[in-house]
């Protein structure tokens, strides 16, 4: 028999592990701090921001943690598809932006919603953006969170894999924004495992983060760059910010909800840039990643 986990211990738990991702960050990146910066949101709630920046490694990061509650407006009840008087939401979501073009960006947000006429759900999930695909690395980063899936349920990790390819998609530039990885919405009860279950889901999935993103950090912290690919770099960044302004669900709601705005855009880097109908070198390292932001790629089997 498993326990009903209620919004105390899952805000509880996602505050834990904002402060794991926190402490495991500082301790790998050897010289950035992450300062804090508390929040109410006006009508219910309020969070944690955390941002580190210029660290030996990350230029910008941040770790945000959310607890909100209040009103179900019009255009919340139109876009989430609810039909409820109250809400309330929780969560934490990650952006990190290197220095080192070697070393990929990385995103990934654990959420629980619920509402006074007894819906709720669990979203989130993690994407890997690398300025360069390393192949290999790809394939790790896939095998990590397969593993996570298969501890909960077979079938997730095809199933989520598609849906991030689906989602994390640019579609005015006809490109992913980078090597995918898994995404998850409206994950409740009635059409998956118990609750406690989907909520450890996605607690293991918090705690996978900094071991993942260390690894891959101590592969390609050291390896050298030049300023071509640091206008390359620059140029990623750039359709990463088109993509979480643009299509971002979690933007959208943020703003949505009246949540505090800089923390919804802390997920924007330092720098980015825009180059008037840029076209890779044919044959470029620049070129080959180009080519591989595409859906379907089956990261852990291909290389």
């Amino acid at each position: 028999m498993y326990s009903v986990p209620d919004r105390f211990e899952i805000e509880k738990s996602y505050r834990e592990i904002q402060s794991l991702i926190c402490e495991k960050m500082e301790s790998c990146d050897g010289r950035g701090t992450f300062i804090k910066d508390e929040w109410s949101r006006r009508g219910g709630g309020g969070g944690l921001t955390r941002v580190m920046s210029e660290g030996n490694v990350l230029e910008k990061a941040g770790v945000n943690f959310s607890a909100v509650e209040g009103e179900v407006t019009p255009m919340m009840a139109k876009s989430l598809k609810v039909d409820a008087a109250w809400f309330f939401a929780t969560g934490v979501s990650i952006v990190m932006h290197p220095k080192n073009p070697n070393v990929p960006i990385i995103h990934m947000n654990v959420r629980y919603f619920e509402t006074d006429d007894g819906t709720y759900w669990f979203g989130g999930g993690i994407d890997l953006t690398p300025h360069y695909i390393v192949n290999d690395q790809a394939s790790y980063f896939h095998k990590k969170l397969k593993q996570v899936c298969d501890k909960y349920e077979p079938s997730w990790y095809d199933k989520f894999k598609k849906e991030a390819d689906d989602y994390f998609f640019i579609p005015h530039r006809n490109e992913t924004r980078g090597v995918g990885g898994i995404f998850y919405d409206h994950l409740a009860e009635h059409n998956s495992l118990p609750k406690q279950q989907i909520f450890d889901f996605s607690c293991d999935l918090g705690r996978a983060f900094p071991e993942i993103y260390t690894h891959l950090i101590a592969l390609n912290r050291d390896e050298p760059f030049n300023e071509h690919q640091k206008e390359w770099q620059k140029l990623r960044r750039g359709r990463y910010v088109e993509f979480n302004l643009v299509y971002d669900r979690g933007t959208r709601f943020g703003l949505m909800s009246n949540g505090r705005t800089e923390s919804i855009l802390m997920s924007l880097p330092k720098e980015a840039n825009w180059f008037y109908d840029f076209n890779p070198k044919e044959g470029s390292p620049e070129e080959l990643t180009l080519r591989n932001l595409k859906k379907g790629v089956d990261w852990i089997n291909a290389f």
